[in-house]
């Protein structure tokens, strides 16, 4: 267990700081290093975070992201990796890198909160790789949730293509699900998300199902990238904040959220297919869960096109 996250187990049961200090930080995507960002909030002060950091997918013994031919992908976006990150991280390094990150986050969420934090299982080196069991290990890992997307990348011949991703139910100990919620299951069906310039984008669909599934008033992503969990909150009349390292991703995320605020695009779903004119995300009130079985997604109003 690392020092951080032995201490802020100890003062599990300082009271939550008050929100009316928060108004700087919300509804904001802030450019910068997210360390350095959630440093300076205070201790327990978001509801619940929801994140999908780099997976350091360019750390790899397979030849297509590693040395840039993109193997049977040669337009794979990830092949240039991010935006000021490579995603090509030393081991070690990348572990330590990631547990940092996830003491900073333990610090600023509240005693009833938690971390949804996506990340991705690999073979290396000829054998299975569970990387976030290595990054979550001195962190109380509640459930792990299976993001089944329908697709994948593979570059050896070796293994069957991932078609899934996980996420990682970081949990204080009074966190609760909202009511109804643990009906939805472990194995959310919900696919990738496309027509998004990010070379790895969140779907918007999965940011709002773990929103949805708290009660938490705050959200926060420390990697919030092409800002699909900001789009997810303010759909879901939750309030967030956002940290972003690359200053061309924070310019298209802001965008995509004065879209939605505006009116320009708008969040659609229906439980086999999204149709423009139907009700949106942000018609069904701050008690909204999405539908399990459901399918999200963002479209561009007729008078925008």
């Amino acid at each position: 267990m690392t020092a951080g996250m032995s201490n802020l187990l100890i003062a599990e049961t300082v009271a939550p700081t008050p929100k009316h200090g928060m108004a700087p930080w919300l509804g904001r995507i802030h450019q910068g290093d997210c360390l350095k960002h959630m440093a300076k909030l205070p201790a327990q002060s978001v509801d619940v975070i929801v994140t999908s950091p780099p997976y350091n997918l360019k750390n790899s013994t397979g030849n297509g992201l590693k040395n840039g031919n993109g193997g049977k992908w040669p337009n794979a976006e990830l092949i240039k990796g991010y935006d000021r990150h490579d995603d090509a991280m030393p081991h070690d390094k990348y572990v330590a890198w990631q547990k940092r990150c996830l003491d900073a986050m333990w610090r600023v969420l509240r005693y009833d909160g938690a971390i949804f934090y996506n990340h991705k299982w690999r073979v290396q080196g000829g054998r299975w790789q569970r990387l976030a069991d290595e990054i979550t290990a001195d962190f109380p890992v509640r459930q792990i949730i299976i993001w089944q997307r329908k697709g994948g990348i593979n570059f050896n011949p070796g293994y069957f293509v991932p078609t899934y991703e996980v996420i990682y139910l970081l949990a204080k100990p009074d966190f609760k699900l909202a009511p109804k919620a643990n009906a939805w299951g472990d194995v959310w069906q919900i696919p990738q998300e496309t027509k998004n310039p990010h070379p790895a984008p969140f779907p918007v669909e999965l940011a709002t199902r773990c929103i949805t599934a708290t009660e938490g008033r705050i959200v926060l992503d420390p990697f919030i990238g092409s800002g699909s969990t900001a789009l997810a909150a303010i759909s879901s009349k939750r309030k967030w904040i956002g940290f972003e390292l690359s200053p061309d991703y924070c310019k298209l995320a802001r965008q995509r959220v004065r879209d939605l605020e505006t009116g320009g695009i708008a969040i659609d779903f229906d439980a086999r297919e999204a149709k423009p004119g139907s009700p949106g995300l942000r018609d069904h009130g701050t008690k909204f869960r999405l539908p399990p079985n459901s399918v999200c997604r963002l479209y561009k109003k007729k008078e925008q096109l």
